[in-house]
């Protein structure tokens, strides 16, 4: 079964095509499980995320599409997800509207380190000033964090901070290791997202070492593009899964009304 649950719209301000657009591509690269993650309300870097006004609309347009699926006779089921940011320190910014939305799944990515957007490319600079080992151990100070609150279902790209080339440095492995363990403790799926593929960095995120550890202690997988256009949807599937495969993988995490289903690869 093909799972697709990380793929945004045109409410977050950054993407392109219409959400039919993005169905009818699904229909056509074989995608069986369809998931829109749309980033949430909150009242910071606003011009980048939906308001709150739009995410009852987005939500009404997810209903319109599951009409349009069955019309066109699409074999594709379509989940209802929002992808929420997680930022150490700032977590009176979660807006209660969106962790209590009546949806399947929550995403819980970490994009900042305090108001510093790490992979922002107009914020590249900033790499200098908080430095490579501090930035990836505040990433995982914030991962762990995010976990412990029990909002989210899915942890998005995991090793983000390696976007740009800045790879984890070795001294912190265990920590990735006792990171996973709390992603575990906390029933948490880890997202294999294929849009690294397509960034500087070249590689899904998490890299293999980290999905082999997950593995090992027994994380729950998922699958996602994280789309920003018509053309990225089903970008790097076979990629992914082809690695997977070799790890030992064999289902991936679904979603329906935040209950994990899992399904055969």
């Amino acid at each position: 079964m093909r799972v697709d649950l990380h793929n945004h719209t045109i409410y977050c301000n950054h993407a392109t095509g219409t959400m039919q657009e993005y169905i009818d591509r699904a229909n056509e690269v074989g995608i069986d499980i369809f998931g829109f993650s749309c980033h949430a309300p909150m009242k910071f870097d606003e011009k980048y995320r939906m308001s709150l006004t739009n995410m009852y609309s987005y939500f009404q347009q997810l209903e319109d599409l599951k009409v349009y699926v069955k019309h066109k006779q699409y074999d594709i089921k379509i989940l209802k997800g929002l992808e929420v940011d997680y930022i150490l320190d700032y977590e009176y910014l979660l807006e209660d509207s969106v962790l209590n939305a009546d949806i399947d799944y929550l995403i819980g990515s970490v994009h900042f380190i305090g108001e510093w957007g790490f992979d922002n490319p107009e914020l590249i600079s900033g790499w200098k000033q908080h430095g490579i080992f501090e930035t990836w151990n505040t990433y995982l100070d914030s991962i762990q964090s995010m976990a412990n609150t029990r909002h989210f279902q899915i942890v998005g790209h995991f090793d983000l901070p390696k976007v740009f080339g800045s790879i984890m440095p070795d001294e912190l492995n265990k920590k990735v290791e006792s990171t996973l363990e709390i992603l575990h403790k906390n029933n948490l799926v880890l997202e294999v997202n294929a849009s690294g593929l397509r960034k500087d960095i070249k590689e899904q995120y998490p890299a293999i070492g980290v999905l082999k550890k997950a593995k090992e202690i027994g994380l729950d997988i998922t699958l996602g593009s994280d789309a920003h256009s018509v053309s990225q949807i089903g970008f790097g599937y076979e990629t992914c899964i082809e690695i997977l495969k070799k790890i030992g993988f064999k289902e991936v995490a679904i979603f329906n009304n935040k209950n994990k289903i899992m399904v055969s690869l």
